[in-house]
């Protein structure tokens, strides 16, 4: 799985994707892996209307985020400004870290530095 919480990402396909132009970004809120899906900050809102109750007394609207499959979204890259595809390297530490495939940036690391990885 190459999304993680706390990743920014854009959403490129659904109702939520905005225009060509102007792609909607959000904060990752949790990782689904078993659903293969991801839960975006401000995207994909629900209402849930609640009768009044005890635990509730106003009653009303509650929204919240729905999961959304992880093929809608993409990493955002800071450098190029938008959604990228992933590939994995091995730093000189021997660290395994995320990289834009466009630019080549690195965008986070995914394990602690390994001596059986890294350059002699």
């Amino acid at each position: 799985m190459n999304i993680k919480k706390d990743d920014i990402v854009e959403i490129i396909t659904g109702d939520d994707a905005g225009t060509a132009g102007a792609r909607t970004t959000g904060r990752v809120l949790r990782v689904l892996p078993k659903e293969n899906k991801v839960i975006v900050e401000g995207i994909n809102k629900v209402y849930r209307h609640m009768r009044p109750s005890r635990r509730n007394p106003q009653g009303g609207r509650l929204s919240k985020e729905m999961p959304i499959s992880l093929s809608n979204v993409q990493l955002f890259c800071g450098a190029c400004r938008r959604g990228v595809r992933l590939g994995k390297r091995y730093t000189a530490d021997g660290r395994k870290e995320r990289y834009c495939k466009k630019c080549g940036a690195g965008l986070g690391f995914l394990s602690k530095a390994r001596a059986a990885y890294a350059e002699k």
